[in-house]
């Protein structure tokens, strides 16, 4: 599917009758719930009536897009500007909305996210590299494994595909070895650095090879470029929200999952399909 230009990402916005139509569209065949005919026409701006029965539906009942009381074109419009990593509260100001709406409206998006990455999970294989990554708290005193006060995030990339990121309390072997068994297939060849908590791999079914950082990054393929590459993607990211409250954060570290794993989509269509995706959409209009 090419990309929609913003041209055509324009047209939509511009009118509410024109983005109902097209969220409609993409919404596929609806059945009326009363003759079971799934032919309609639009009346008015926001209702849709079957041709037989003349029942009144509403298009967007039941869908993510219900959750908030703004209009179809605000819809589209944040959807788009979050696909851009335009921060919540420069699109309340492009979209004329309130922060707190807009901060909503990207919650709404950032969970549908995870519903997706948990729906599309797959277990990892091949040659994969592993790491974790130390996200918050205060930038003085020690960094890196043992700093206080920060997010220990553990991920584990496969080379050529996907990524998948965790939370973990700590980077003992244990909660490493409890992350990797549930994520990846035994046989497969893990990479990571001289960590000691990465020692058990080796009996839990996986080859594993590792490199010290201390003295060289590389040895023909025995690297974690891979994953220390989206370290910097996701930080790069993330930093541009100042600030990122503690219960919220998983939701911020799998979008940046969740856009690594779809790079290269039209992540403006497909986050659209996701806030229609397996929802009933349609109630009667009272």
């Amino acid at each position: 599917m090419d990309r929609m230009d913003f041209r055509e990402i324009g047209r939509l916005v511009s009118d509410d009758r024109i983005a109902l139509e097209y969220l409609w569209k993409k919404r596929g065949a609806t059945i009326c719930p009363t003759c079971g005919s799934s032919g309609f026409y639009f009346i008015g701006r926001s209702r849709v009536r079957c041709k037989e029965c003349r029942r009144d539906l509403w298009p967007l009942q039941g869908t993510r897009f219900s959750s908030l009381r703004i209009a179809p074109t605000q819809w589209l419009s944040l959807i788009k500007l979050f696909e851009l990593s335009v921060s919540a509260r420069k699109a309340s100001h492009d979209v004329h909305l309130s922060y707190k709406t807009a901060l909503r409206a990207y919650d709404i998006l950032r969970r549908v996210l995870v519903e997706d990455l948990a729906r599309t999970d797959t277990i990892l294989k091949g040659e994969l590299e592993a790491d974790e990554a130390y996200f918050g708290g205060k930038r003085k005193g020690k960094r890196g494994r043992g700093a206080g006060g920060k997010t220990i995030v553990f991920g584990i990339l496969e080379r050529g595909g996907m990524v998948s990121v965790s939370i973990v309390q700590d980077v003992s072997a244990e909660s490493l070895m409890t992350e990797t068994v549930k994520r990846v297939r035994r046989g497969s060849i893990v990479y990571t650095d001289k960590w000691r908590g990465y020692d058990s791999l080796m009996f839990c079914g996986y080859k594993h090879l590792n490199i010290d950082h201390r003295y060289k990054f590389k040895q023909g393929k025995v690297y974690i470029n891979g994953i220390e590459g989206f370290w910097s993607f996701a930080k790069e990211r993330l930093i541009k929200h100042h600030g990122i409250s503690q219960h919220k954060f998983l939701y911020y570290i799998k979008e940046m999952e969740w856009r690594y794993n779809n790079r290269g989509k039209d992540l403006f269509e497909h986050l659209v399909d996701l806030m229609l995706d397996e929802m009933v959409l349609v109630v009667e209009v009272t």
